[in-house]
């Protein structure tokens, strides 16, 4: 009988010694854990898949000891995929609490509006946070990757600032900005007013495309959209120079000349009747809007003030006055 007391005593000490070795364990820092070190886990990783991937990146992570302190906690099957950062002194404790947590390491990257997709695909390039799956792809075949039935993703991306996490796939962002302007394009062409000179939503997206490259001007937007559409209606060449330098592609040096004008292409709007055949630039939701709710104008003609704004004619001969005085000194 004192045997086995002693034998329960005994074990009991070495329970309670182990489970403050294992306390203490947890508490201490990795071994190789700095500032700015950060470690991926993929999707669908077990625990110890998610421990080899960090002992990849250079922590020092005991695989049985970490496992069993994820038992220990109740944390076994709750770890999130991501990218981690990792600080000066991350103890596994710590560490643990960030895989169940899900806190992830996030960067961000801004679609500018009027920017066009060559713009959008080299910053999507140069983003030193990003995995650059898309780099060496054309436009129809990343297209194709994301399930599109698209030649082109141009104009198709809703410009915005978009949180990612860091060491994700730069077609997962594409995907986002496409499924994004999709929504908003299809909430617009759903709720259009009757009369718009468009047969698709398509259409639309082209038009506001062109109002995006054509004023930057909140108060300016739905009048030249008006523009467009009153030209749309009557059969009127919509002569917007984007389009035109839109056309010349890598060969446009800046400065648009008659010449350019008058080379015809499918998007020189000079040359031929109708919208081009596909968006000029990522247009923002405003120039979206407008498209879909221009001004309530005769207006068939606009030139720039010189201060940004624009003014806006009803016949040729007053808008031949006003390039006289905005654009030739009066005279």
């Amino acid at each position: 009988m004192r045997f086995i007391f002693r034998f329960i005593v005994l074990l009991t000490v070495s329970v309670a010694l182990a489970a403050g070795a294992f306390h203490w364990w947890s508490q201490q820092p990795i071994a190789g854990a700095v500032d700015a070190l950060e470690f991926r886990v993929e999707a669908g990783s077990s625990l110890r898949a998610a421990v080899r991937q960090m002992n990849a990146a250079g922590l020092a992570v005991e695989p049985d000891l970490f496992a069993l302190l994820a038992r220990w906690r109740g944390q076994g099957g709750a770890i999130k995929a991501g990218t981690y950062a990792v600080v000066a002194g991350e103890t596994p404790r710590s560490l643990l609490d960030k895989l169940a947590s899900g806190k992830v390491s996030q960067a961000s990257i801004t679609l500018v509006e009027g920017w066009t997709l060559r713009q959008f695909r080299a910053r999507l390039d140069a983003h030193p946070a990003l995995r650059h799956d898309s780099r060496g792809l054309s436009d129809g075949e990343i297209a194709a990757r994301l399930g599109l039935p698209l030649k082109s993703l141009e104009g198709r991306l809703l410009p915005d600032t978009y949180l990612f996490d860091k060491l994700s796939g730069d077609l997962e962002l594409i995907a986002r900005a496409a499924g994004a302007m999709q929504a908003r394009l299809d909430e617009a062409w759903a709720q259009r007013p009757p009369g718009l000179p468009y047969r698709t939503a398509d259409e639309a997206l082209v038009m506001a495309s062109i109002i995006e490259k054509e004023t930057g001007r909140e108060e300016d937007r739905a009048h030249v959209a008006a523009v467009f559409v009153n030209r749309l209606r009557i059969g009127m060449r919509l002569q917007t120079d984007p389009t035109v330098i839109y056309g010349l592609g890598e060969n446009f040096d800046g400065n648009l000349r008659k010449i350019h004008l008058q080379t015809d292409t499918p998007y020189n709007t000079y040359t031929r009747a109708g919208l081009p055949p596909t968006p000029i630039a990522m247009p923002g939701l405003a120039s979206l809007r407008a498209a879909f709710a221009p001004a309530a104008s005769e207006a068939l003609y606009f030139v720039a003030r010189g201060d940004g704004s624009s003014h806006f004619s009803r016949t040729l001969d007053e808008h031949n006055r006003a390039v006289n005085r905005y654009q030739r000194g009066g005279k």
